[in-house]
């Protein structure tokens, strides 16, 4: 006799408060994927099974979905943030190489890829002229926020 084995459902309940984090981070999340992983627990709250999550987030893995329910189960909604470290890192940092930026960009104002040119040397790093630009955008839209205060 051969006997088909259900896989075991995973039951999840909300209270009202978590329920409101859940939606808030849905709604205001700082990335897409933990926005994804709000969206999936709260699904799951809601009573559907995994297969019926799978169409409103976009993740066709069944056990990733399973993976990030059982996350939240053990660290809540802290669980489903990404981990710090993650993603590629800055050719240019803020903390290492605003002075340098500022001094190449002051000597070389109307001339953006001689500039681009002096901080390759100096930081021994090469990258493209759009890489200096999205930089320099940054460093402006940092400096702009302590004008506030």
């Amino acid at each position: 006799m051969y006997f088909c084995h259900m896989p075991k459902q995973i039951e999840l309940t909300l209270n009202s408060e978590e329920r409101k984090d859940l939606e808030k981070g849905y709604r205001t999340g700082h990335c897409n994927g933990y926005r994804q992983r709000c969206r999936i627990i709260l699904l799951k709250a809601d009573g559907l099974v995994t297969r019926e999550i799978v169409p409103y987030v976009g993740i066709v893995n069944q056990r990733q979905i399973n993976k990030w329910i059982r996350r939240y189960q053990l660290g809540g909604i802290k669980a489903l943030e990404n981990v710090p470290g993650q993603g590629r890192k800055p050719i240019l940092d803020l903390d290492q190489h605003t002075e340098i930026v500022k001094k190449a960009v002051q000597e070389e104002r109307q001339r953006l890829s001689q500039a681009k040119r002096i901080i390759e040397e100096q930081t021994g790093k090469e990258f493209d002229l759009k890489t200096l630009k999205r930089f320099l955008k940054n460093l402006t839209a940092d400096t702009n926020a302590y004008d506030f205060m």
